[in-house]
């Protein structure tokens, strides 16, 4: 099987692996010049600092020993399997990158004879990369199960962003997920290394990411988001990947109900006010069964409980309490604030010149000790 051929195998698999050019329902973006043949191999990604570009996903390998309960590739199943040399995978994304057909590029793999043995073939294709070829792109890398302190530094060296997946929120989920892994140890633990090691060694400075697997064990959403938190305040994590379970044939979970894309949409909302809002676990609006509404959005459904009747001054509200008004987001606060310097802001059209959702924002906000009207007037248009 030549490379090409390889990765019309391999990069179609990737895309299960959520990274940059994941959005809020892990849908992706179809590359517009991208030949026909690898459309499923590349995306339009949405990287760090809100940069857009064609991103190359795939793996280095789809064999995999691990028979995690949900996977395409666990061990055993009757699948088509191929492996890619570093060399060879190497040479092809830089032949990729130097016809500017792609910018970015995202390595995963199927763990072949143990993480540390997998971790080198990700780490030798990077480096190859990155050495050989002078590849200067935004390149994500992920971390094996149980892989070395060592490597976990070596793989920093050459990556802008570095993942592991948790899969699961503790360990029990995670036991009932993937028999083989370990939570604390074999996954989190390399996690912390990750943070501790971009911190204090020289050179690049990657994000880091994780991913869960939605629905698949009974996991309820606080679970899910719990961890979330954790690794937002004490790693510095840079983003939690919410991958709704999808039943694959010959699986041992292959009869268990798909996973519904509005749980997924709601984790991530719930995530971001996690991370960027200033928002608790505790203050989430979850259900007794410990998820989150379908039908409502929680950064709404916390407002309708706490700020209907105490709605917040914008004209003295600080950045905190700005954000936790439906319809504000990071840059609407920030302009809002910019704003009142410059005079009282009284009329809900000031508000929609400084790109607040007028209509979300309205029954939660006072506009100069004024109660605002609820619409726009109708001459508005602008």
């Amino acid at each position: 099987m030549d490379a090409i051929a390889k990765l019309q195998l391999l990069g179609p698999a990737a895309q299960v692996e959520p990274a940059e050019d994941v959005g809020l329902l892990g849908q992706r973006v179809p590359a517009g010049r991208t030949p026909v043949d690898l459309r499923d191999c590349i995306s339009h990604a949405t990287l760090p600092g809100g940069r857009r570009m064609p991103m190359l996903k795939t793996l280095v390998s789809s064999v995999c020993e691990n028979d995690c309960r949900y996977c395409a590739f666990r061990a055993g199943r009757d699948v088509r399997r191929a492996t890619f040399s570093a060399d060879e995978l190497a040479g092809l994304s830089y032949r990729l990158w130097q016809q500017g057909l792609v910018k970015a590029i995202f390595l995963s793999s199927g763990v072949v004879d143990g993480g540390p043995a997998t971790q080198d073939r990700i780490i030798a294709v990077a480096e190859i990369l990155r050495r050989r070829y002078r590849f200067s792109g935004f390149l994500h890398l992920k971390l094996m199960p149980g892989v070395e302190h060592s490597q976990v530094a070596e793989t920093l060296r050459w990556a802008d962003r570095v993942s592991l997946n948790l899969e699961a929120p503790n360990a029990q989920r995670l036991t009932d997920l993937a028999p083989r892994k370990e939570f604390t140890e074999g996954l989190l633990q390399r996690l912390r290394w990750a943070d501790e090691l971009r911190k204090t060694g020289p050179g690049r400075r990657p994000s880091l990411s994780t991913q869960f697997v939605v629905g698949a064990v009974g996991e309820p959403d606080v679970e899910l988001l719990l961890t979330s938190a954790y690794l937002y305040r004490e790693l510095g994590l840079a983003r939690a990947y919410f991958s709704g379970f999808s039943p694959v044939p010959q699986t041992p979970l292959a009869g268990h109900p798909p996973t519904m894309p509005q749980r997924e949409r709601r984790l991530y909302q719930a995530s971001f006010l996690l991370r960027d809002y200033g928002f608790d676990v505790e203050e989430l609006p979850f259900q007794a069964d410990g998820n989150l509404p379908l039908d409502t959005d929680p950064k709404l459904a916390w407002a309708k409980a706490n700020l209907l009747e105490a709605p917040v001054e914008l004209n003295t509200a600080d950045r905190s309490q700005l954000l936790r008004i439906p319809g504000i987001g990071l840059k609407g606060a920030q302009r809002i604030m910019e704003a009142r310097r410059r005079g009282a802001l009284r009329e809900l059209v000031h508000l929609r010149q400084l790109g607040v959702l007028v209509q979300r924002a309205a029954p939660f906000v006072l506009l100069d000790g004024r109660r605002a009207p609820q619409q726009l007037p109708l001459f508005v248009l602008t």
